[in-house]
């Protein structure tokens, strides 16, 4: 397992982890990403360390417990990253990022994870409703504290993580090193700003979804219905939408490079993610070991330049204003070329 630092950071991290979101899931969306008990879990858990995968990613919304059943009696092998600010309830304060939610949210991971530091916090959504110098003087006061070793975001913009960095340099307070986003074959729009930020700002990716959802497992065709059996039926309003001929187009392109290596269309599809800029880890979610080991298969291994291009290619989509006139007219692009 290659090690890769997260962002501007000392810490290094697999270039694989595990995202634990398939831990004793319930309600609408969770319940289908999986339900593992802890017992289920824990040899997940056991196949991930044995392939040297030490960073699991949690968030209060979903897996914490579970997780924390998982790795009891082994903390000191493993790296974890959990995240908070989504709603846990309809009171006032049970959503967000002020400082009363903040440092409850934090007490109440420690005690699901079974543990009395978090490696890596991570706030799950901008809260437009606390000033950002609450936020940051508050993670400040948790990483004094020892309870959280590293701070990162996700599924924040590219001006509220600027905004929060200058805050941060101001005040001498703890600069977010990871961002947690959303990037994949058929989701590409990490590259338009939050890729340049990452590498101007020392922000490492850490990519959820990188199958696009679940529709880059290789059981997706053009003129074949959805499977019956995929999570898709139930959960794909909730995830990144996709054109239809938009994902034919890149599993085509997907299914001659698996054919050219070898390897299954998953794979190629992680390994495209681990040679783009910024990433420090890619999080792969199983519900069961053969899913794991599959994923895991994704490493030790380089897709060649032409193999990228044509991935490049098939999945490539029009720049949105202003990024357009940079990648179309030399003129812009001499000003400020692409990140990719």
């Amino acid at each position: 397992m290659d090690y890769r630092p997260l962002g501007k950071s000392g810490l290094k991290v697999p270039v694989l982890s595990f995202g634990a979101g398939t831990f004793g899931g319930s309600g609408p969306l969770f319940s289908n990403w999986g339900q593992s008990d802890a017992n289920e879990a824990r040899r997940l858990v056991d196949i991930c360390l044995e392939a040297d995968v030490n960073l699991f990613d949690t968030a209060d919304v979903y897996s914490e417990e579970v997780l924390g059943e998982a790795i009891k009696g082994r903390r000191d092998a493993v790296l974890i990253s959990t995240k908070t600010s989504l709603p846990l309830g309809d009171g006032p304060n049970d959503a967000g990022s002020s400082r009363f939610r903040l440092i409850r949210a934090v007490e109440d991971a420690l005690r699901r994870l079974q543990t009395d530091y978090i490696d890596l916090l991570q706030l799950h959504a901008f809260d437009a409703g606390t000033p950002v110098e609450e936020v940051l003087s508050t993670l400040d006061t948790l990483v004094r504290a020892g309870k959280v070793r590293y701070v990162g975001v996700s599924n924040f913009s590219g001006w509220q993580i600027m905004k929060s960095l200058a805050v941060a340099d101001r005040y001498g307070w703890p600069h977010y090193v990871a961002n947690q986003v959303y990037y994949s074959l058929v989701g590409r729009d990490y590259e338009w700003d939050l890729m340049p930020l990452g590498q101007d700002q020392g922000l490492g990716a850490l990519i959820w979804s990188p199958l696009g959802w679940g529709r880059l497992t290789g059981k997706i065709r053009r003129g074949t219905p959805l499977p019956e059996g995929s999570r898709l039926h139930e959960t794909a309003s909730f995830g990144p939408p996709v054109e239809d001929e938009h994902l034919y187009r890149v599993v085509d392109a997907l299914d001659t490079v698996a054919e050219e290596t070898g390897k299954t269309v998953p794979q190629v599809a992680l390994n495209w993610l681990l040679q783009r800029p910024t990433v420090s880890s890619v999080i792969v979610g199983a519900r069961n070991e053969e899913q794991l080991r599959q994923n895991l298969g994704a490493i030790g291994w380089n897709l060649t330049s032409e193999q990228t291009a044509k991935l490049n290619e098939a999945s490539a989509v029009t720049a949105p204003y202003p990024h357009f006139p940079y990648r179309r007219q030399e003129g812009f692009a001499r000003l400020n070329p692409p990140a990719v």
